[in-house]
């Protein structure tokens, strides 16, 4: 195993995620603390003030939540449920940036996914585009 593969282990076998794909867990792991820790926060002290951006943060948080962990669980049913969640995930960046552009006063405080992920160097955007494409190439690599 060389210094950027990390051994996982499903169900009954083991697997190792490498160069992207570790790289790929680690920056859905920092979403999942930076989108639910932020949203938990808003929802708690301020949630009258924007219950739909702050609502919309939670569930970004929720889904990559979901995604890391069927990176890091590995197998085909897992790679499938990544897939359509990463697909649901950028549609979701893709409809709420648009609609902060073209409506800002909808959300008067940001989301997670505002300005397609502005306030989190666009990762947001970046993010499933690059998992969609290595699970893709990570199921074309796959023997048999």
């Amino acid at each position: 195993m060389t210094s950027g593969e990390a051994e996982v282990a499903t169900t009954g076998r083991t697997r190792l995620i490498g160069g992207p794909g570790v790289l790929l867990v680690w920056l859905y792991g920092v979403m999942v603390v930076g989108a639910v820790s932020r949203s938990v926060y808003q929802i708690a002290t301020e949630f009258d003030r924007a219950p739909l951006a702050y609502a919309l943060s939670a569930v970004a948080g929720v889904v990559y939540g979901f995604i890391t962990y069927t990176l890091v669980r590995g197998g085909e049913t897992a790679r499938r449920a990544a897939q359509v969640c990463c697909a649901a995930e950028l549609v979701g960046v893709l409809v709420v940036g648009t609609w902060t552009l073209v409506e800002p006063s909808a959300f008067p405080d940001a989301t997670v996914w505002s300005d397609f992920g502005m306030g989190y160097l666009f990762i947001p955007v970046l993010l499933p585009v690059s998992a969609l494409w290595w699970l893709r190439k990570a199921r074309s690599e796959q023997p048999g």
